[in-house]
């Protein structure tokens, strides 16, 4: 079951019923099942003190994913800075939401078991969230 919540921002209309249904469709075409999965929507300051303390990273960046996946139960807190989604979107010349969903499918994946630290991984990251980004359309 996804959750949402707002750290240090203003909540914005977020259809839960349909992430949930998506998210749900993308660990089981994985092999798993989703648990209980937190989206927290936050600032850039915000997710770069988690970034820091955390991980000993001093650097921005557009989600932390925090992983309690039990064998084959995704559970997990994904930490997003909206800041940093935004950027993105403007950057890439993509819509705000496609981004905010990329960013949060990257985050699913990374609790399916997916890295993205070499090349490979990477590329392989990119291609399952095109995948999935794809297959979002049909449920919302």
């Amino acid at each position: 079951m996804v959750s949402a919540d707002w750290l240090d921002l203003d909540s914005f209309d977020f259809d839960l019923v349909s992430t949930n249904n998506w998210l749900s469709y993308v660990t089981s075409t994985e092999g798993k099942e989703l648990g209980e999965l937190a989206l927290i929507f936050c600032s850039d300051e915000e997710l770069l003190k988690m970034n820091i303390r955390h991980l000993e990273h001093d650097y921005y960046t557009d989600i932390i994913t925090f992983d309690y996946s039990e064998t084959n139960t995704v559970i997990g807190d994904l930490f997003i800075s909206v800041d940093r989604v935004k950027d993105n979107s403007v950057n890439l010349n993509i819509e705000l939401e496609e981004e905010l969903f990329r960013v949060i499918v990257h985050g699913v994946l990374h609790l399916c078991g997916y890295g993205d630290k070499g090349d490979e991984e990477v590329i392989l990251m990119r291609q399952k969230e095109d995948f999935y980004l794809n297959k979002l359309k049909g449920f919302t």
